[in-house]
């Protein structure tokens, strides 16, 4: 990878914020966008513009061409076995909630557990406190090891017979943990359970096969994965799509409507009620163009590595505080100085035109678990670079000492 090239490509990244060079360390919230997908976007609504599915005139027929291109994109991508088991949501979260709505109110009966991690992100986590209320289901939690990780050992004994859905996210968001979803699967399989993954955090950085993982639903964002925000993708597998009923009703997802009773279309489009994100549709399939030109592997490999100089250089700090794993991390870091609220970390990092995140991350659970409020958190991308590494490292060491002086 030459990264000052891919860095060439992303407009924002070229700024100064508070009279500094931007280094952008805040990824893992919300990716920057290369200027091809920005085009991509504008080329839709400059020549292209028009509604879907419905006008039988051109412009009508290229956007409906355009988006169901990107369908069949987002399918290759993850290696599904067909387009039409991709349903767009506005993202991750949309895609979750429509499993925890529409298919487990078909399956969950009371005494029926659900299971989860104390990791979850709240957009896989709250769904399923709703879905149990309404069902009597309850939930139940895998354990976590001292270090974040989960063990087989502890998924063989939480997920039961009783078991109907397991939801886990792939990668966490503040721990940098990559979980082991094919056997997690697997286990989940042999107890008659359906495997829900919750693919925000990986998508953007590894290779997905949804065949190989062998789940049955996938749930993505575009906007951490170099494509335009309200735009993201829900895999199911086929059988289970087509017994679940809707959860959103109007236009677009109806096949013949009475007075008193109406029907659906087919998978995918009987979950896409209204309008769609049809700009949106355009742009994430740019992005999943950039990020294979530049490889999957390359870009897991790249952001792994910046990750271990990352945990090295910021260990190195007296007083810091890394959470989650050496080892097996993606390319994420949060962390905690000794005496320094997160929130001043990252105000005074701000200060030197360093972006990174601070507060708890959508992980509250997780957070009560570290036994702290808040953490700091720096995410690194494909475009970030050793050096931004350093310029991070120095600036907590100033913002240390200044705190440091100011207790003192």
């Amino acid at each position: 990878m030459n990264i000052a090239e891919i860095r060439k490509q992303f407009p924002i990244l070229h700024q100064e914020v508070n009279g500094h060079p931007l280094v952008y360390l805040d990824s893992a919230a919300t990716s920057q966008k290369p200027r091809s997908v920005i085009e991509a976007v504008k080329r839709y609504y400059e020549l292209d513009n028009s509604n879907v599915h419905r006008g039988v005139h051109t412009l009508g027929s290229r956007a409906t061409e355009a988006y169901e291109g990107a369908r069949e994109r987002v399918a290759r991508f993850l290696n599904a076995p067909a387009a039409e088991q991709i349903i767009f949501t506005r993202g991750t979260t949309t895609a979750l909630n429509l499993v925890a709505s529409s298919y487990a109110s078909s399956v969950l009966m009371e005494g029926d557990e659900i299971v989860l991690t104390p990791m979850e992100h709240h957009s896989n986590l709250i769904p399923w406190q709703q879905a149990a209320k309404r069902s009597g289901a309850v939930l139940k939690y895998i354990p976590l090891q001292p270090d974040g990780t989960i063990s087989l050992a502890d998924v063989e004994k939480t997920v039961t017979n009783r078991t109907k859905i397991v939801s886990v996210m792939y990668v966490s968001n503040v721990l940098g943990v990559i979980n082991p979803i094919k056997e997690i699967t697997e286990i989940a399989h042999r107890n008659g359970a359906v495997m829900v993954v919750d693919g925000a955090q990986s998508t953007p950085h590894m290779r997905i096969d949804v065949q190989a993982l062998d789940c049955d639903f996938y749930a993505l964002s575009g906007h951490k994965m170099c494509g335009p925000t309200g735009i993201g993708a829900l895999y199911g597998r086929k059988s289970l799509l087509e017994a679940m009923e809707p959860n959103e009703f109007g236009g677009e997802m109806i096949d013949f409507v009475d007075l008193y009773e109406s029907t659906w279309k087919d998978i995918p489009w009987r979950f896409e009620a209204g309008t769609p994100i049809i700009a949106g549709a355009v742009g994430l399939a740019a992005a999943m163009d950039f990020l294979e030109e530049i490889g999957l592997e390359n870009i897991d490999r790249h952001e792994k590595e910046l990750a271990a100089y990352a945990y090295s250089k910021l260990s190195d700090i007296e007083g810091i505080t890394i959470y989650g794993p050496r080892e097996g991390r993606v390319g994420l870091i949060t962390f905690n100085l000794d005496d320094v609220h997160p929130h001043d970390v990252a105000t005074v990092l701000d200060s030197e035109g360093i972006a990174v995140r601070a507060g708890h991350h959508c992980c509250q659970p997780l957070m009560r678990w570290l036994d702290v409020t808040a953490t700091a958190r720096a995410s690194f991308y494909l475009y970030n670079t050793e050096q931004d590494v350093d310029r991070l490292a120095a600036s907590l060491l100033r913002t240390k000492e200044f705190f440091g002086h100011a207790i003192g």
